[in-house]
């Protein structure tokens, strides 16, 4: 019904600007009750970080960034949300236009910039929701114009850490000028053990401490990922995001605006994202779950993300351009998939074929 609706609504969807059409998308998913999807098949229940996940298929940061829309989305099926970036204190981001639809390779161009309508705010939100049910983590951005920018994810994990079921850090947002450079491995040690500490401490009126993940960019040599991976076992860290958009554009890019610049998102940074992703599972040795983000647009693209070593999988610019039906589309196909392997989790799949993926062989 959902993918039925959403086919013909696409044509009138996409001839709004992008932003306009997202802002009405997470408007509707507000306004509306809260779809009750069935229990999901068992074969996909799925355990990370401490946490029991009905299934590994979750919604990816940036769709809601003010976390208005969160029942909403879990009412898709999603077996988790993360929402955000969100910032210590308000910003209204980069000027519009600054999302970007290239349909010919299903992919977006976005330089939103963490556009944010503060802490407060989303606490404000999460607050309200949080005896309703459903897993949700938040996305930890900088403010543009700080001073220290570490401080910012440590205020952000104090604060939010006791409303969320997971935080991640994002150092790896292409937007915001010098924000990358926070991967680079002695500012990213201080950074991790900043926000760590500050997590521990809100955690001591909570009966867990909440896990804090790191996302990472797809456009990392892989000796900057050695230094990344380092800081993260050294810390402690509770899983990484493998990955975030990318500046690449590469040359099969057919879209009127494939020159904007921002991060590429969809269909493109399949790739890219899943072989670092797997060169990420080699380099963590076990020692924490990947989440695998980039390019996740069918069940096929979700087993390979969990092939190359994630144990969930996040998607976004895929429901621009297939809708929400495609959720219940990939659990099925991942249900399958784990029962033709002879399986009871999917998640015993997990990393199956990292070597191969990450030299390219597999995908």
């Amino acid at each position: 019904m959902i993918g039925s609706l959403f086919s013909l609504a696409r044509p009138l969807i996409h001839r709004l600007d992008a932003e306009t059409a997202h802002r009405l998308t997470i408007a509707a998913l507000a306004a509306t009750p809260a779809l009750r999807p069935g229990p999901d098949d068992p074969v996909l229940a799925t355990e990370a970080f401490g946490l029991a996940f009905p299934n590994p298929v979750g919604l990816a940061a940036g769709f809601d960034k003010h976390a208005q829309a969160v029942d909403g989305a879990l009412g898709l099926g999603f077996g988790f949300v993360e929402v955000g970036g969100v910032t210590p204190l308000a910003q209204p981001g980069n000027p519009r236009p600054r999302v970007f639809r290239l349909p010919e390779d299903e992919a977006v161009i976005n330089r939103y910039g963490l556009n944010s309508e503060g802490m407060e705010a989303v606490a404000a939100r999460l607050k309200a929701r949080r005896r309703r049910g459903g897993l949700v983590g938040v996305n930890l951005g900088a403010n543009k114009d700080s001073a220290d920018r570490a401080a910012d994810y440590a205020i952000l994990a104090r604060h939010l850490a006791p409303l969320a079921d997971f935080l991640t850090v994002n150092v790896s947002s292409p937007n915001t000028p010098g924000l990358r450079d926070l991967q680079a491995e002695s500012a990213l040690d201080d950074l991790i053990a900043r926000a760590l500490a500050a997590r521990d401490e809100a955690a001591q009126s909570a009966n867990r401490p909440t896990p804090v993940l790191l996302k990472i960019a797809p456009d990392l040599t892989l000796p900057e990922l050695d230094g990344m991976v380092a800081v993260a076992r050294k810390r402690g860290i509770d899983g990484m995001v493998v990955s975030n958009t990318t500046i690449a554009r590469p040359d099969s890019l057919r879209g009127d605006a494939r020159r904007e610049t921002g991060g590429l998102s969809g269909r493109p940074l399949f790739a890219p994202s899943t072989r670092l992703l797997a060169e990420t599972f080699r380099r963590v040795e076990g020692q924490f779950p990947l989440v695998g983000v980039g390019g996740v647009d069918s069940a096929a693209a979700a087993f390979a993300k969990i092939r190359a070593g994630a144990s969930l999988v996040q998607l976004y610019s895929a429901l621009v351009f297939k809708g929400p039906g495609l959720v219940g589309e990939i659990k099925a196909g991942l249900a399958q998939e784990a029962r033709q392997a002879g399986v009871e989790r999917i998640g015993l799949l997990t990393g199956r074929d990292a070597e191969t993926i990450a030299r390219g062989e597999t995908l």
